[in-house]
């Protein structure tokens, strides 16, 4: 294994990181979305709006993938994980900040920035967020 850019001192020395950050963070979900027709589903899970809002708000990239070759032989799959009804598909989707205390001025600007207000309604959206799993990762790897 070769040496590692961006290492800063006291970083694990395995860390390998593209982007010039040495802080970027992640926060990803995991989620049932309701919607009868797959392709729908499909359009439906580009938020385009959202994404827009978010990229012009700071973020660094925004991400949204329904699930498509979830059938695998090994591990744990996700629709086991997830355990989706009829009608709904698994969406994984991903925001990367430069850092943490940029996600939380970014999250900031969101809360307030009308063009979110729609995607912020737990009534509007597609899917339970009592249901979906989400979290916060720093990043370990990035080639």
């Amino acid at each position: 294994m070769g040496s590692p850019t961006h290492q800063k001192k006291g970083q694990t020395p395995f860390l390998v990181c593209r982007r010039p950050f040495l802080e970027e963070v992640i926060h990803g979900a995991l989620c049932r979305w309701i919607c009868a027709d797959r392709s729908e589903a499909k359009a439906r899970c580009v938020s385009t709006d959202i994404a827009e809002g978010r990229k012009d708000l700071g973020t660094v990239e925004y991400i949204e993938a329904v699930g498509d070759d979830l059938n695998v032989k090994w591990g744990r799959p996700f629709p086991r994980l997830v355990k989706p009804r009829a009608g709904e598909v698994i969406v994984f989707s991903w925001i990367v900040y430069k850092s943490k205390g940029h996600r939380d001025r970014v999250n900031r600007q969101v809360m307030k920035d009308p063009r979110m207000a729609d995607s912020m309604d737990p009534k509007k959206m597609p899917f339970d967020m009592k249901r979906m799993a989400y979290g916060g990762f720093k990043v370990l790897v990035d080639m």
